[in-house]
């Protein structure tokens, strides 16, 4: 049952490929006209996310690229978003290590925010993802912790996915009376939202829980009503569980004609859709069921077909091998591309800090140049505390990485160490300020003319004795 819930959690909207082709594509031509960053950011995970149900590779690149711009811009919610969609597309190739990757890195990116339903939602993917992993126990945990996010803060759009896929679990681990009240409490829910598919799935997993606990009778009710549900809403999949399931039941009571029959519809479905896991579960059923009849032939029958669908899995398995293998060179052939354009970045701020620090020197030398020229004393002086401003403002800006580094990006922290690095700079900048314009002045200050002055005494002189 997990496996359909999963597709519908982690799209959060069911459409058909067509559907999500002519969004991609509207999208795309969005895109091609959008200009800011963080709205580029936000088409391109929708865009992603329409793309990955009909190509999970291309939808790959295209989240990973909005996911680079979204941290170079800083912009969270955007790089939470692309972490989503890059783990929908490993989910869909079955590269399940890689999804709970970029679904914990997602998970830590919302604890750090108030967003509640995109935090209740991550943790249940994660469940989702360990259930794919048979490791029900640790999906156990992420569930119950997005139920608790979910009950607090009432998000009515999850209610009912942490419902049944809590109950999902517990019918993994065989323990009926607990997988028991969440499918009741998510029947609840989807009889009120009137959705077939949803109620039907609801009934599947109570038809399992009452045929494992003994109750026969409301096991039989409810896998009966759930096939009519899941007909009516034309969802093949848990209608091959549905009706194996009662053929399952069907079996306990020794109706084998019926369990026959119903064993054969989820094989005649399941071959019809294309579902290979699910044909493999009915024929293993029908197997060991004609076993029991003694139905040798029917049994040999079953065995060989069984062998073929097995060969069919295995040669499937191997093709998802090979796009995991794909899948984990593509991220990290974009990985690679992007700390190059990382590092071009870190030189060109390089660059830009060496400039500067060439540029400090040679505006004071300019200044120096200035001040033996005839220009206005108070453009001397302006020049002189603006060398000196950029002169402190360098620093730090130079001083800044190591800081953050240093304090490990601990705001209090920093603000200590920037507020002593002022108390030192800001004396430092007056002082510094006072002697470069006296020197500055001091070269406008005009040297006495004692040639001319003489003369002109001595013609005051010979004035007096002719008067």
């Amino acid at each position: 049952m997990t496996k359909y819930f999963a597709v519908i959690l982690f799209s959060l909207l069911w459409v058909n490929a067509f559907g999500q082709k002519t969004k991609a594509d509207s999208i795309g031509q969005l895109l091609a006209q959008e200009k800011i960053d963080s709205n580029r950011v936000r088409l391109m995970w929708e865009q992603a996310s329409a793309v990955y149900i009909y190509n999970p590779e291309l939808a790959l690149i295209q989240s990973q690229q909005a996911l680079y711009l979204a941290r170079q811009i800083k912009y969270i919610e955007g790089q939470s978003r692309s972490l989503g969609v890059i783990a929908n597309c490993f989910f869909k190739i079955g590269n399940y290590p890689s999804a709970l990757e970029y679904n914990i890195e997602k998970l830590q990116l919302e604890e750090k925010r108030n967003n509640p339903r995109n935090l209740a939602s991550v943790l249940m993917n994660i469940g989702i993802v360990y259930v794919f992993q048979e490791e029900y126990q640790q999906a156990l945990l992420y569930y119950h912790q997005s139920d608790s996010v979910i009950t607090q803060n009432n998000i009515e759009a999850l209610k009912y996915y942490i419902k049944v896929n809590l109950g999902d679990v517990y019918d993994r681990l065989n323990i009926s009376d607990s997988a028991y009240p969440y499918f009741y409490k998510s029947l609840e829910i989807a009889k009120n939202l009137r959705d077939d598919d949803l109620t039907g799935a609801s009934m599947t997993g109570l038809g399992h829980s009452y045929r494992k606990m003994g109750k026969y009778d409301s096991s039989l009710l409810n896998y009966r009503s759930a096939i009519s549900h899941l007909q009516a809403a034309n969802d093949d999949d848990l209608l091959c569980e549905a009706t194996l399931g009662l053929a399952k039941l069907y079996q306990q009571i020794n109706k084998s004609d019926s369990a026959t029959y119903y064993a054969g519809k989820s094989l005649s479905v399941s071959n019809k859709a294309g579902f290979l896991s699910r044909q493999l579960d009915a024929v293993e059923f029908l197997k060991n069921h004609y076993k029991q009849l003694n139905n040798i032939d029917s049994a040999y029958s079953y065995i060989t077909l069984e062998q073929t669908l097995n060969d069919s899995l295995n040669s499937k398995s191997r093709i998802r091998e090979l796009q995991i293998i794909s899948s984990n060179e593509q991220v990290r052939q974009l990985e690679i591309e992007e700390n190059k354009k990382i590092a071009a970045r870190e030189r060109f701020q390089q660059l830009q800090l060496l400039f500067i620090g060439i540029f400090i020197p040679g505006f004071f030398l300019f200044t120096l140049l200035l001040s033996r020229i005839k220009i206005h004393v108070r453009v001397i002086r302006m020049l002189g505390i603006l060398s000196l401003l950029i002169l402190f403002e360098y620093l730090t800006l130079f001083l800044h990485p190591y800081v953050k580094e240093l304090t490990h990006h601990i705001p209090v922290y920093e603000m200590l160490i920037f507020v002593s690095i002022a108390a030192i700079l800001i004396p430092a900048h007056h002082r510094l300020e006072k002697w470069l314009i006296e020197i500055l002045i001091s070269n406008r200050t005009p040297k006495p003319e004692y040639g001319k002055i003489k003369i002109k005494t001595s013609r005051l002189k010979i004035k007096r004795k002719s008067g």
